[in-house]
């Protein structure tokens, strides 16, 4: 048995310039933090014992003789990606619920990967790790998707990475002393909206057309290198929170999706509340709000803001991790083989009308 333990991100600044179409003939980069909000998957081979091949416990339970009747469709793409043969039990589990803007569909691919490359006794590189989720995302799957959050629930950390032209990523962690840090970690809050969207949807209204946006999209990227030499300096921390409002203006005009009137309404109560900045995570439309604001004025935005869920965070470093690894009530291949002809061979007789005893 396997579990994988895989962190969500917040991202800060260079969002849409890490979708593929775009930093293939631009280049790219965006400023990213994994914080202490998790995904969980446990894996392991499923004894031999039962009618059903292969059990998925997500906000669904299936129980299914074959991968193709699997509903789920990450799993569905990863395990036929994998080649997987034996039979598996999944079950997910995480801190934050799914589509929220938090990275949670890459958080998921990156964590299932990690934990079958576990349970077949391999151990990946992050960055062979993160690669292997942005394949699967954008080819396997064909989801409209880019390429940070596989980066970010691989590597964890704060960090500044970039999207090379020639499909090359590279990630360099934000080194800041502990101060400034502790600085930046206090002016954050995290509200849930309550407002869920599927990320891929939102991101199809502008990122098939995202050569249109060529000029918001330039400015979007300039500000990654702004937003490090703010936090690099001695510049005011507030510098670093009125850049994040620039940014959410640009990216909510990216597409009339991208935010809607219960978004502004929220925005707008925090901004009077005393935030000085703020956006919607990830791709948009709803799900996780970061906002920036003075330690002095955060007991008012909660209070503003008391029909929100708060979530108090946490950077953390450690990117997505193998927490435990236990091989002893594993069951051979040929026993595993033996279930896989008698379920077949159960399914044919189905098929041909027949009973099964």
């Amino acid at each position: 048995m396997i579990i994988a333990r895989t962190p969500y991100r917040i991202s800060f600044f260079g969002g849409g310039t890490d979708y593929p179409n775009w930093y293939r003939e631009h280049g790219g980069a965006v400023i990213a933090a994994t914080i202490d909000k998790y995904c969980y998957l446990t894996v392991r081979h499923l004894p031999p014992f039962f009618e059903h091949r292969h059990r998925v416990v997500w906000s669904k339970i299936e129980q299914v003789g074959q991968i193709d009747e699997v509903s789920h469709p990450a799993v569905r793409g990863i395990l036929k990606y994998a080649g997987i043969e034996r039979g598996l039990e999944i079950h997910h589990d995480g801190d934050l619920p799914a589509r929220s803007g938090m990275g949670s569909s890459s958080a998921f691919t990156v964590s299932l990967l990690n934990a079958l490359h576990g349970l077949h006794g391999r151990m990946t590189s992050k960055h062979k790790l993160a690669m292997e989720a942005i394949h699967v995302e954008q080819t396997v799957l064909k989801e409209t998707v880019g390429s940070q959050d596989q980066v970010s629930a691989a590597y964890g950390g704060f960090n500044h990475i970039r999207f090379l032209q020639n499909g090359e990523i590279s990630v360099s962690p934000i080194t800041i002393g502990s101060a400034r840090a502790h600085e930046l970690d206090s002016h954050l809050m995290l509200f849930y909206t309550g407002i869920k969207r599927t990320a891929s949807e939102v991101a199809d209204t502008y990122v098939q057309n995202i050569n249109h946006k060529k000029r918001q999209l330039r400015i979007m990227y300039d500000m990654v290198q702004e937003s490090i030499e703010i936090l690099a300096s001695n510049k005011p921390i507030n510098d670093f929170g009125a850049l994040l409002d620039e940014t959410w203006q640009i990216k909510r005009n990216l597409s009339n999706t991208v935010s809607n009137r219960d978004v502004d309404d929220i925005y707008q109560k925090a901004r009077d509340s005393g935030a000085i900045g703020g956006k919607l995570l990830g791709a948009g439309g709803g799900g996780f709000m970061l906002i920036f604001a003075p330690p002095n004025c955060q007991e008012r935005i909660r209070h503003t803001l008391n029909h929100l869920i708060h979530v108090p965070f946490k950077f953390e470093y450690s990117g997505s991790q193998i927490i435990f690894f236990d091989h002893e009530n594993d069951y051979s291949e040929e026993e595993q083989r033996r279930k896989n002809m008698k379920l077949s061979s159960a399914k044919e007789l189905k098929d041909m009308g027949g009973a099964v005893s």
